[in-house]
């Protein structure tokens, strides 16, 4: 009898057999989901990254690129000498808008910060700003996509499921990707900024949120066994291999196979992982976890360190839900709010990152899809500035205590030390010690790549 307990047929048969062999080969790679597509190519300075995404366009010349011309200038016109700005709004006529709080010189470093961030004004030695970012939209959807994929056009394989892809996770029991998003709403542009596009779907990102369920539907009802669980597990494996060879092994299908594999091993994993009744009162603290603001954002991050510690490889929080750091009518009351819910937090993550001997080996990015305008947008708000803004990375194989290229005397446009956002991601690669001309996948007799045009690595930063 066939799986579906009708007798089979000789060709039936003869089909069957070499289904087993089939089935051979598919537990195998479920067992070791782990095992990455590619590896690395040389030696890798950071095994894990931390992505803190701030959506919806942080302003640079109000957090980490201070400009004292926007103060002696506030309230001018732009000058001509800066030429056209082309956006979706007429700001021909708004003016220069002053920084909204002061910057301070910190740390041994001496990096300049602004007074939003006082707690990781503190860790300014453990950071690198990238003053001179730029990219290539002036839309949030587009920029979003480019800041995750490499690309303005949805439909590309975000960074998270590259490395998925390429290295694997080190944790056969947790996906390599793992994806915290706000509460408050996903980022405009949504899931396919953390898809897998073209790659296998058991690349994309795994959705994750704090509490006692780390994924909804992840437990079995309290009637079932485990034994029993696996058994009706092994009989959906078969059923859904003989689907499979009469399907082309369809990606699809195949990553639905391989998750609930995956979900099955989670099961045991990933409540431990979002479980922090083991942390101590000074870690929550730390994190500023029980205080009403940065409560949210600081069990995030302490979740994020967690994952990392358990070997998955690629982890992304979000701040800000559709709207975010989207701050076009007033900045002073959009950033206050925003900074105060994250500052803590990732001041505390840095420094339990060190203390746990997690530090050097996690690269941690900060940024938004992009910056902020220099000119005041309905009176003390800042209309998106792709042109021109800031990203940090700490950590991982990263220089800490500098800043490396520049925007103009405004902050409209990077001028010094460009790096557009396709070095950005080259830079990152090379931190995990991957070639972006060899990460790379076939589709449709093409060779793929995250970076369809090549980067260039940001050598200056690297320690």
């Amino acid at each position: 009898m066939n799986l579906y307990g009708a007798n089979w047929s000789r060709r039936d048969f003869l089909s069957g057999s070499g289904s087993g062999i089939g089935a051979l080969a598919l537990a195998t790679m479920l067992l070791d989901s782990s095992r990455p597509a590619l590896g690395t190519h040389f030696k890798p300075r950071a095994k894990s990254v931390i992505h803190l995404f701030m959506h919806g366009g942080p302003s640079h010349m109000d957090l980490f690129d201070p400009k004292p011309a926007l103060t002696r200038h506030a309230g001018q016109p732009l000058p001509e000498s800066f030429g056209p700005v082309l956006t979706r709004r007429n700001v021909g006529h708004n003016t220069l808008l002053r920084p909204v709080r002061p910057f301070r010189r910190r740390g041994e470093s001496g990096l300049e910060i602004s007074d939003f961030y006082p707690h990781l004004a503190e860790c300014a030695d453990d950071l690198c700003l990238l003053r001179g970012c730029h990219g290539d939209s002036v839309n949030h959807p587009q920029s979003v996509y480019q800041m995750n994929t490499g690309s303005v056009l949805m439909g590309r394989p975000s960074l998270g499921s590259w490395l998925a892809y390429g290295l694997g996770t080190e944790n056969n029991n947790m996906p390599a990707y793992a994806v915290l998003p706000d509460p408050e709403g996903a980022p405009k542009g949504g899931p396919p900024a953390w898809g897998s596009a073209f790659l296998p779907a058991k690349y994309q990102g795994t959705l994750m949120r704090a509490g006692a369920e780390p994924i909804l539907n992840l437990k079995p009802h309290e009637s079932i066994s485990r034994r029993e669980q696996r058994a009706a597990l092994d009989l959906i494996r078969q059923i859904n291999q003989h689907h499979l060879e009469r399907r082309d092994f369809d990606s699809d299908l195949e990553a639905r196979v391989s998750a609930y594999e995956l979900a099955f091993r989670m099961q045991t994993e990933a409540p431990v992982v979002v479980d922090i009744a083991g942390e101590t009162q000074a870690t929550r603290r730390l994190y500023g976890i029980g205080e009403k603001d940065t409560d949210d954002f600081g069990r995030r991050c302490l979740l994020a360190r967690r994952m990392v510690e358990r070997g998955v490889r690629f982890v992304q929080l979000y701040s800000g839900g559709r709207v975010g750091w989207d701050a076009h009518s007033n900045v002073e009351k959009n950033h206050s709010l925003l900074c105060r819910r994250t500052d803590r937090p990732i001041a505390g993550l840095l420094r339990d990152l060190r203390d746990r001997g997690l530090f050097d080996d996690t690269l941690v990015i900060w940024g938004g899809e992009f910056g902020r305008m220099p000119m005041n947008e309905q009176g003390v708000g800042r209309d998106h500035n792709p042109w021109g803004y800031t990203v940090w990375l700490s950590g991982g194989g990263v220089k800490g205590g500098i800043s490396h290229g520049a925007t103009d005397e405004i902050g409209l446009r990077a001028v010094d030390g460009k790096v557009h956002i396709r070095d950005l991601h080259a830079t990152i690669l090379h931190l995990l010690g991957i070639r972006q001309e060899e990460l790379s996948f076939s589709q449709n007799g093409r060779e793929e790549r995250f970076t369809e045009i090549v980067g260039k690595v940001v050598q200056e930063i690297l320690a």
